[in-house]
């Protein structure tokens, strides 16, 4: 590319944002003092990941030049400085105006560490990335068992607030405490709201031989029912030939489902073990074609994930609520489970506003396809407050938008926040396979150092957990003294193509 023709369409893109500011300055008008910047720089950022920027990366760098490939922190001094250069480099003057505040990449660096140690209120250490491990309900009872964490690394314990009860979670907290003392060290306490759970209802068959299953057997190109009704379950019969003559029958733990999906939504159960598409709806019961079968059972209280669909459930349940008071006592740091919107956040704001939780952290955990598609919103109503992050909660993520897609996505979801200067914590699986064997794989090794581009890694429990924490801070320092972040091509991003009309950034 002839570098008149560089300059001219990299200063199309830096005129978008200048012509741009007044709107950027009433979408930012209402964000929390420290997070001004930040939010500004955002919707800088989605108005440059708009366009296809590959076709610039070699042409810059030929002439010596930024290749913009790590610039989500300082979008727009990045952009202003090399179309100025490539002014001057042409003998040309350059008579643009750079907007009110040039954030350098020092600068963001050093915002995205503030908020980073604001949130998880992180002491001078020799790794940057936060550890989290997730409490067992045995650490109840077991002081020694939060003890030894601490001992090898964890800095954040995380109590899941899906499992055991009040008193359960009280033991928890006191525990944590008595180590805290003990280590002279602040141990962050983060809890996990539940949000609502789409499962499956119980499941409870009488076998020939009087024993109760609480599954049924299924197949691929079945039929099923799910319903309102309340049942316990029916299993399809068929005929010699294989034909199905009597349907399937399973219940649904949250009813609102079945009225929110439509004819040809996808549905999966388990984890995406079990693949259906809705092919026939009538009041009270969807009828699925099952599309997949990676199990041969369909169980209990199994998770069901609706990518397709959007749901009219609230993020914040009243078991939620009923729990907030706790949790405001108690906790550093809350996760948000199931937002999906920026009304969402405001939910949550207003309840929190009621407890006067001025210094609670807020998580926003991003576990769906539609939280994902809106997290530039979320981020943006979020940043009412000063102390928030976001988790890449990979689990349900990767259900909803297919596997093949999770390492793509959670890149995404890591430039967006670092764009906003919004630390991230890298979730599920993490070194799971040396937490329950004491082996590790290969694989989660490097997805372990991966997450040293994180802000906060977390692990989930295991008999071999105090192994696992070792050598993740192990990782952590030795993959914090190569790089921060990363650089990488920047093709046109749908997230940020889909935020810009919405936030009538055009």
């Amino acid at each position: 590319m002839k570098i008149n023709k560089l300059t001219n369409e990299l200063n199309t893109i830096l005129k978008s944002m200048e012509k741009n500011e007044a709107k950027i300055d009433a979408i930012t008008a209402s964000v929390h003092k420290e997070f001004k910047q930040s939010a500004k720089n955002l919707c800088r950022y989605l108005i440059l990941r708009s366009y296809d920027l590959r076709q610039y990366h070699d042409n810059l760098s030929d002439l010596g030049l930024s290749a913009m490939r790590s610039s989500e922190g300082y979008v727009y001094n990045n952009l202003y400085q090399v179309v100025k250069n490539l002014n001057l480099m042409q003998g040309q003057s350059f008579k643009s105006e750079p907007g009110r505040e040039l954030i350098g990449y020092k600068r963001s660096k050093k915002i995205l560490r503030k908020h980073a140690r604001t949130l998880f209120d992180a002491s001078s250490k020799r790794n940057f990335t936060e550890i989290m491990v997730t409490l067992p309900l045995e650490a109840a009872e077991d002081k020694k068992m939060i003890r030894d964490m601490v001992a090898n690394g964890m800095e954040i314990a995380r109590i899941n607030l899906s499992h055991g009860d009040l008193e359960i979670w009280t033991k928890m907290v006191k525990n944590i405490k008595k180590v805290q003392k003990e280590f002279r060290q602040k141990i962050k306490i983060y809890m996990d709201l539940s949000g609502p759970k789409i499962r499956t209802a119980k499941i409870q068959i009488l076998s020939k031989k009087g024993k109760v299953k609480n599954g049924i057997k299924i197949r691929r190109g079945e039929h099923i029912i799910l319903t309102k009704r309340n049942t316990k379950g029916k299993k399809s019969k068929f005929d010699d030939q294989g034909k199905q003559l009597e349907k399937a029958e399973v219940g649904v733990l949250l009813h609102e489902i079945i009225d929110d999906v439509r004819v040809d939504d996808a549905v999966l159960f388990d984890d995406g073990m079990i693949r259906a598409k809705v092919v026939r709806k009538s009041k009270g019961e969807v009828e699925l074609l099952i599309t997949d079968c990676y199990k041969a059972k369909l169980s209990s209280l199994k998770g069901i994930n609706l990518p397709d669909t959007q749901l009219n459930l609230p993020a914040l349940t009243k078991k939620d609520i009923k729990n907030l008071p706790f949790v405001c006592k108690h906790a550093d740091i809350v996760g948000y489970s199931f937002v999906r919107t920026g009304d969402d956040v405001k939910v949550l704001y207003k309840q929190l506003k009621k407890h006067d939780a001025k210094d609670l952290g807020v998580v926003f955990k991003i576990e769906n396809k539609e939280a994902f598609e809106n997290l530039p919103q979320i981020l943006l109503a979020g940043m009412q407050r000063d102390k928030i992050g976001v988790m890449i909660a990979r689990g349900d993520l990767a259900v909803e938008i297919g596997f093949e897609r999770i390492s793509e996505v959670q890149k995404q979801i890591m430039w967006i926040c670092e764009a906003a200067h919004v630390p991230v914590i890298w979730a599920t699986q993490v070194l799971e396979n040396l937490a329950k064997t004491g082996l590790p794989t290969r694989a989660e090794i490097s997805d372990a150092a991966q997450g040293a581009r994180a802000e906060c890694v977390m692990l989930n429990k295991g008999p071999f957990i105090n192994d696992a924490i070792r050598t993740l801070r192990n990782i952590l320092i030795r993959m914090e003294g190569h790089s921060f972040k990363k650089k990488d091509a920047l093709r046109a991003l749908n997230v940020a193509k889909q935020a810009i009309p919405e936030l009538k950034l055009y």
